[in-house]
């Protein structure tokens, strides 16, 4: 009998959550928070007096932490909102190949599964890599995504 329960096992994730709830009244300004489906950083919130019908209200804006677009949200305070995990980690730029960036981290393993990003950030990234420039760029994770957002001059 116990031959046959290996079969009927299949590999999973690890079943942690991308983001967990806070009260909409706990969020603070430069925190994070999922607005419209999106990971995003808190850059403005303001909150209503308690109304004839109970709740006060919080008016959220935030920037997509990825597309850095703009979403607003009204919740009211008592309310639970989602947050993201979200991780940072800094890896050393080795090479930029066919749009993707060659990245090492701190104990020397090697991945090239991050797109070069557009924009300024990826701008700033071409030139510093023709100039032989020796920096980190820092990959932001949240909810399954992951992009290079800045870059840093490496400590020797």
């Amino acid at each position: 009998m116990a031959d046959n329960l290996d079969s009927e096992f299949h590999c999973g994730d690890s079943g942690a959550s991308t983001t967990y709830p806070t009260q909409c009244s706990a969020l603070r300004k430069n925190g994070h928070v999922m607005l419209k489906g999106r990971p995003c950083k808190i850059v403005d919130m303001s909150t209503s007096k308690t109304g004839k019908h109970g709740h006060a209200k919080v008016h959220l804006i935030g920037l997509d932490i990825f597309t850095q677009k703009k979403y607003e949200d009204i919740c009211p305070s008592t309310h639970n909102m989602n947050v993201p995990h979200v991780g940072r980690k800094d890896y050393q730029v080795l090479d930029i190949t066919e749009g993707f960036l060659s990245l090492m981290n701190d104990v020397g393993e090697i991945r090239e599964d991050i797109r070069l990003p557009e924009g300024d950030v990826g701008k700033e990234i071409m030139k510093k890599n023709q100039m032989g420039d020796q920096f980190l760029a820092t990959v932001l994770t949240a909810v399954g995504e992951e992009a290079v957002v800045g870059t840093k001059a490496m400590l020797s």
